[in-house]
């Protein structure tokens, strides 16, 4: 029996992510951290040292991300099944794990920006795996915006030499209120926003949906955005309060404008990497208030349920002969029942329905904001944002599973893919039992938070009132007399996710482009080419066409020139 790459690739990440979660688990009961310092290099009195930290934290979330890589790779098999390439393709989502190892389990700058740079190297490769126009674009966009958080963490790495060592976790404590820690947060701030993707590097993320479907599902749930959230956990306690304020107010502007831009798109994956933009700034604006726990709980509940989710529009996708249109879509719960109900429960998760895994982290997250000291702008984004993203999941519902059929033909929508299907099962067991199970771990004492009445329901009603409105957006006739095309700019405006797209691909690119027409046009065709080589050629020509009349006139041309120099001659004699 010949085993694929695949199988066992498959086989040791899903054992090593078990036992890693529970080795996390008795590292969170039993309140344990391990330093591993390995010497790599021992020259007298200099050392090359490589730091491994394990704590709940990393021992968990590393499990998370081998868990949840190892389903993808079992139902990459089928996904890109006959694909030429297949093993190069499995070798690069597992350097993807590697790199994103490195960076949980480091507590060093130096091995940090190894992973850190690792993500975003085969990011690139990944992205631009199906070969044409749009995956360059994509992958030139994502590898560029990351590449501002390398530069960031370059200059943590230097400043980091007034300590006498890279390994940060050691500074943290007694470097709080300094000017060194201030200026090392601010630029782990900025690396942060760019691998997360938040305002203004947000337009990245739905770009990077030109990767293949199992790369997004690990991307968007476990891996590269969620890099940037894990950095600011770690570094979360010597944060200055102006500094929390303003990551705040970024965050929870991108959770509300990724939740609004999703109710206005039509591409399967957008809407979903858009919703995945609404979670990091949920996370991230959580953090800031200082919620740490509940921060890494939802980011954990979040990674389960969004890779289910695009597995679920992979085998859509799939099957609706690579059509990412919902509007293409309808009645699939008919044609398959299996795949309806895994998106269905993942989408019901994404917006919090009770007693599913994202129920457990938003509900908690929710009245602790509304238990908060908190200004009335910041309580409206997070609320108005959880009403969006119960907006757009009912409206992918209707369009998806509830509308009429659209295609011209039916295809061939039979769920024969059994590694997808195994695949998707085991994350819809988790998706339903993973959010109480890390509650209970995670919190083990029960979190008392006494609310007036309007506000403990306000959750449920802000979730109603989105469910209903994505309904009825999704269910509006096609007429003459259509509402977008009255307020066509706003629509633009609101679904392009507030120009940021093309602010960072043709606003970026426009000045640099027109200037070098403008200097080609002016010096290379202008002025220089006319004081230049045209005008040289033009003057050189006269010339050569003057000597050339003197060297082939008439006889008397010559006994002139003759009688010329022979008066010149006598002259000189004379004197």
């Amino acid at each position: 029996m010949v085993l694929s790459m695949c199988f066992v690739s498959f086989i040791f990440l899903f054992m090593l992510g078990i036992f890693l979660v529970l080795l996390g688990f008795y590292f969170l009961m039993n309140d344990l951290i391990i330093f591993v310092e390995w010497s790599i290099v021992s020259l007298n009195s200099s050392s090359i040292v490589m730091t491994f930290l394990f704590d709940w934290m990393s021992l968990i979330f590393m499990g998370f991300v081998f868990f949840i890589s190892s389903l993808v790779i079992l139902y990459s098999d089928d996904y890109m099944h006959g694909d030429l390439n297949m093993n190069r393709f499995i070798m690069l989502v597992l350097m993807f794990v590697i790199s994103m190892m490195f960076l949980i389990i480091s507590p060093n700058m130096i091995s940090i920006l190894l992973g850190w740079d690792g993500l975003g190297l085969v990011s690139y490769c990944l992205v631009i795996y199906y070969q044409n126009v749009k995956s360059y674009n994509a992958g030139m966009i994502t590898f560029l915006s990351n590449r501002i958080g390398d530069v960031a963490l370059l200059m943590v790495i230097a400043w980091m030499l007034n300590f006498g060592s890279w390994n940060y976790i050691y500074y943290l404590s007694f470097l709080k209120s300094s000017f060194e820690m201030d200026l090392i947060s601010i630029f782990v701030v900025l690396a942060a926003l760019t691998s997360s993707a938040q305002i203004p590097f947000s337009s990245w993320l739905p770009a990077a949906m030109a990767a293949p479907t199992p790369v997004s599902a690990l991307v968007h749930s476990s891996t590269l955005v969620t890099a940037g959230v894990y950095l600011l956990i770690r570094f979360e306690i010597v944060f200055m309060d102006w500094l929390n304020i303003l990551l705040l107010l970024i965050s929870g502007l991108t959770m509300f404008m990724s939740g609004l831009g999703a109710n206005f798109e039509y591409d399967l994956k957008s809407i979903i990497a858009l919703s995945t933009l609404s979670q990091l700034g949920l996370m991230i604006s959580v953090l800031s208030l200082g919620l740490i726990g509940l921060s890494f709980f939802h980011l954990l509940t979040h990674a389960l349920f969004k890779a289910l989710l695009f597995m679920c529009a992979g085998v859509v996708i799939h099957f609706m002969n690579d059509s990412q249109d919902i509007r293409y879509m309808g009645v699939l719960s008919f044609q398959m029942p299996l795949t309806s109900s895994c998106l269905m429960i993942s989408n019901f998760a994404l917006c919090g329905m009770p007693f599913l895994a994202g129920f457990y982290s938003k509900d908690l997250i929710l009245e602790s904001i509304s238990l908060s000291y908190l200004n009335m702008f910041s309580f409206f984004l997070f609320f108005i944002s959880t009403g969006l993203t119960v907006c757009y999941s009912f409206r992918l519902f209707y369009y998806v599973l509830c509308s009429d059929f659209n295609m011209n033909s039916f295809c061939f929508l039979f769920e024969y893919n059994f590694n997808m299907l195994r695949g998707m099962l085991l994350l819809l067991v988790m998706s339903v039992l993973g959010g109480s199970f890390l509650s209970w771990i995670i919190f083990p004492t029960p979190v008392m938070i006494c609310l007036p009445f309007y506000l403990k329901w306000l959750v449920l009603l802000v979730s109603f009132i989105g469910g209903w409105m994505g309904f009825e957006m999704a269910s509006l006739n096609f007429s003459s007399n259509m509402i977008s095309m009255d307020f066509s700019s706003l629509i633009i405006f609101f679904g392009s996710m507030w120009f940021m797209p093309y602010i960072s691909t043709y606003g970026m690119s426009f000045f640099p482009l027109y200037f070098g027409y403008y200097s080609l046009k002016v010096f290379d065709f202008g002025w220089s080419e006319y004081f230049g080589g045209q005008n040289l050629n033009f003057l050189f020509m006269s010339l050569s066409g003057l000597n050339y009349w003197f060297q082939y006139n008439s006889l008397k041309l010559f006994l002139l020139f003759f009688i010329m120099w022979m008066v010149v001659l006598i002259f000189f004699l004379i004197i």
